[in-house]
């Protein structure tokens, strides 16, 4: 059983050798003709992942809290941009808009909504989601093309979906880890002749044991680096969520999934949505590097607590019927509960702003 994809790919290697887990893991995702983001709807129930704003309009909401927040600690400047990357269906943004004009009706009045999308599906969705706000919402093919002013950025499981790189440590060292065709005529995972760069690794190469991978995603950390630097140019914050560890370490986090399932990663390309979880150090390395600010990495289940979910969900179920109040409950435990099937500790909150401002509810860095 393969896919048109997997047969494109096995071509691509029988005529130039195995490709690296980032060409895999690109072409999966990005391939003009078969790339999964390209050809089917990945979000919601009926796709193949249910994202955080999907689950319940609280997510957004205290986004949009937050949002409102870290203005007021910028001093409310005008003419602000509101850019969120990777936006899904808009109804993050839109929960996060329904918010802000009810809190900070001068930040919705001044400010100009600016979504970087490269899916043209998922624009036309978005277009929909936001129709109330046509005129104000703006549509970008890349970060660059943002217009310069003050920046507040959100990203929702925007770098789980950039390609990682992976090594395996051999008898002889850490090598790149390739994917290439066994001799069934299978996709294959083997290890290639570049090796890392030993400053790179969380520990010693010679204490860990062979078959020992580690991953690092240079797309990544250029994607934080071209953050802080519009935020160095034009001051403001910027956020990221997504399920990801705290602390650089060994391990393989290389995963597809596929209606709702995991499913073995060279089993379905094009087919399955390709992730790995985010190295949250390297992002704030990369982050403290350029010169911003860190707002320290949280649990998501902490950050939302700390913005008020629980009265928020108190308040939106005030009154209702028991059915509707449970569901609101269950959405906040999903949100913010710790456990299998629960993303408020699997997922992690970083935020990063320039100049150096202190942000709730994260605690200052002594």
């Amino acid at each position: 059983m393969t896919t048109a994809l997997g047969e494109k790919i096995k071509t691509i290697i029988q005529a130039n050798g195995p490709i690296s887990v980032t060409d895999y893991f690109s072409l999966c995702l990005a391939d003009p003709e078969h790339g999964y983001y390209r050809t089917r709807e990945p979000f919601g129930r009926s796709g193949d992942f249910v994202t955080a704003p999907e689950v319940s309009q609280l997510f957004g909401e205290m986004i949009g809290v937050f949002v409102v927040h870290a203005w007021q600690r910028h001093s409310t400047p005008s003419g602000v941009r509101l850019v969120e990357i990777g936006p899904g269906r808009g109804t993050m943004m839109s929960d996060m808009l329904r918010v802000i004009s009810r809190i900070a009706p001068p930040l919705l009045d001044n400010m100009t909504i600016h979504l970087v999308e490269t899916s043209e599906r998922l624009r036309d969705v978005q277009l929909q989601t936001l129709e109330a706000y046509d005129g104000k919402v703006s549509w970008h093919g890349g970060f660059d093309e943002v217009p310069p002013g003050f920046t507040l950025i959100v990203a929702n499981e925007l770098f789980d979906a950039i390609p990682i790189r992976q090594f395996v440590r051999t008898p002889t060292g850490f090598r790149e880890r390739m994917v290439g065709i066994d001799a069934d005529g299978e996709l294959t995972f083997a290890a290639g002749v570049a090796g890392i760069d030993p400053a790179l690794l969380p520990g010693p190469a010679q204490n860990v044991p062979v078959g020992t991978l580690f991953e690092i995603s240079p797309a990544r950390q250029a994607v934080m680096s071209a953050i802080c630097e519009r935020l160095r140019a034009f001051s403001g914050t910027a956020l990221a969520i997504d399920y990801g560890h705290l602390v650089t370490g060994f391990g393989d986090t290389l995963q597809a999934v596929r209606m709702h399932e995991f499913d073995p990663p060279l089993a379905h390309p094009g087919e399955a949505d390709l992730t790995s979880h985010v190295d949250f150090q390297q992002l704030a390395e990369t982050a403290a590097s350029a010169g911003v600010h860190i707002n320290g990495a949280l649990h998501q289940g902490d950050f939302l607590t700390g913005l008020g979910i629980l009265e928020r969900a108190a308040a939106l179920g005030r009154d209702r019927e028991q059915h509707t109040q449970q569901i609101i409950r269950s959405a906040v435990d999903r949100l913010a509960g710790a456990g299998e099937g629960r993303m408020g500790e699997l997922f992690k909150v970083l935020a990063v702003s320039y100049p150096t401002i202190d942000l709730m509810p994260f605690r200052p860095v002594d």
